[in-house]
């Protein structure tokens, strides 16, 4: 017999002013019954829907378990992914009353929530606990130049991130600069791979109110430059709690043509709230 054809959803996750947002596959499994895709079939839907990524739902009890995919494999988290999920959910089931929902992937059980706005609906959760580290010399080294800037000139502000999965975060001093970047994505291929990075976010300097831009660059897991990285927002907002900002929001996704903004709010402990605005598109 042949399997049933999963039923696939385009959300745009993480609006910037109602418009732009990362296009996300969202799979709820338990709209097809009986289908149990395989890991190929959920790598090969990001590419076949032209997003860069795919959440897959499925309902075990009270809690929602979620799995991340891009065409490379399967992630540990996904922020962006995770609203776009919330988004859906709350269409489906919250009516105009906010959303509350029990998550689950493979590393943890986190909360969720997600309300109407208009035709779109804003979504938060947490993320989970942020890990940062220095760098060693050689990842700095690598990784930097990889990116075309000086491991030298780069600051001490440089980390590695962990949410989910270790990723870089390296500041510059603009956006501007930021907008300049042009990197070797073979050669940061091969630094994250040697390391076991997730990729490459770089970001502007924040100004008073903790607005900036960043770009993520992560070609090992199949996405040369990502439409907005939430988590890795969430690690940055975790690293500049330490300098008493408490509350960031961060624009992604210009230089692709699909601007995005995405919100991360600190508390007690390098705990983080995620934010971001997302629109359904096909249902």
């Amino acid at each position: 017999m042949t399997p049933a054809t999963p039923h696939v959803t385009v959300v745009r996750a993480c609006l910037r002013g109602g418009a732009g947002g990362s296009p996300t596959a969202v799979v709820v499994e338990d709209d097809t019954p009986g289908a149990r895709l395989g890991d190929a079939e959920r790598r090969r839907i990001p590419a076949a829907w032209g997003t860069s990524h795919a959440v897959y739902v499925r309902r075990d009890g009270d809690l929602t378990d979620l799995r991340f995919f891009t065409a490379e494999g399967e992630l540990p988290a996904c922020g962006h992914g995770t609203v776009a999920a919330l988004a859906l959910l709350a269409a489906r089931e919250g009516g105009d009353r906010p959303y509350r929902a029990g998550l689950r992937t493979g590393q943890r059980v986190f909360a969720g929530r997600a309300e109407r706005a208009g035709d779109r609906h804003t979504a938060a959760f947490d993320p989970g606990r942020v890990d940062l580290r220095e760098p060693t010399a050689e990842e700095r080294a690598l990784v930097l130049s990889a990116l075309g800037l000086d491991p030298e000139a780069a600051g001490p502000d440089v980390r590695i991130a962990g949410v989910g999965r270790e990723r870089v975060l390296v500041p510059v001093a603009t956006r501007a600069a930021l907008a300049a970047l042009t990197p070797d994505l073979d050669a940061l291929r091969a630094a994250c791979d040697r390391f076991g990075l997730l990729g490459a976010y770089v970001h502007s300097a924040p100004t008073p109110e903790g607005v900036l831009a960043a770009r993520m660059f992560a070609p090992s897991i199949g996405v040369p430059e990502d439409i907005a990285n939430a988590n890795s927002t969430a690690c940055l907002a975790a690293h500049l709690a330490g300098r008493g900002i408490t509350g960031i929001a961060v624009d992604m996704g210009d230089s692709l043509g699909s601007p995005a903004t995405i919100t991360a709010t600190t508390g007690p402990g390098r705990t983080v709230e995620l934010g971001g605005a997302a629109e359904i598109m096909t249902d």
